[in-house]
């Protein structure tokens, strides 16, 4: 990476355009969108609290890395809502029911926590967890 030494806005830009152009590709997937919102298989409630998880977890990397545009992180609610929708279509369950999905700042904070731990500016060791929870991949990491 010494190649971006002096050349951190040049970076910057280069990882925001990235990060901009994947989501946009996403959110423009006809193949995905198709599975997701009328495939033979919705998704199901822990399936969609990992996309909501995941799509949080860009937004919080971003923003750390500051190449969070304005156009960017409505892109990414957009995605989320349509996952959402798509969930709620497809099952006939409320997805904002605590059953299906926790409150939006749950994502948030278990996005940072995860951010933290990627960044070494934190350890949670091994507290308790569920080994179905969509966070079990991420918390497990910190425990070793």
């Amino acid at each position: 990476m010494d190649m971006f030494v002096g050349r951190e806005r040049f970076a910057t830009v280069l990882l925001m355009r990235l990060t901009e152009t994947v989501m946009l590709w996403l959110s423009e997937d006809q193949t995905f969108w198709e599975e997701i919102e009328g495939g033979q298989t919705p998704l199901t409630s822990l399936g969609l609290q990992q996309f909501y998880l995941d799509m949080e977890f860009v937004i919080v990397f971003s923003s750390q890395g500051r190449y969070l545009s304005r156009h960017l992180h409505q892109v990414i609610k957009n995605i989320i809502a349509r996952a959402v929708d798509a969930s709620a279509a497809a099952t006939g369950i409320d997805p904002y029911s605590l059953v299906v999905l926790p409150e939006d700042q749950w994502f948030v904070e278990v996005s940072q926590i995860a951010m933290k731990m990627l960044t070494g500016e934190a350890y949670f060791g091994n507290i308790g967890r569920d080994a179905t929870s969509p966070t079990a991949s991420v918390l497990s990491h910190g425990s070793n």
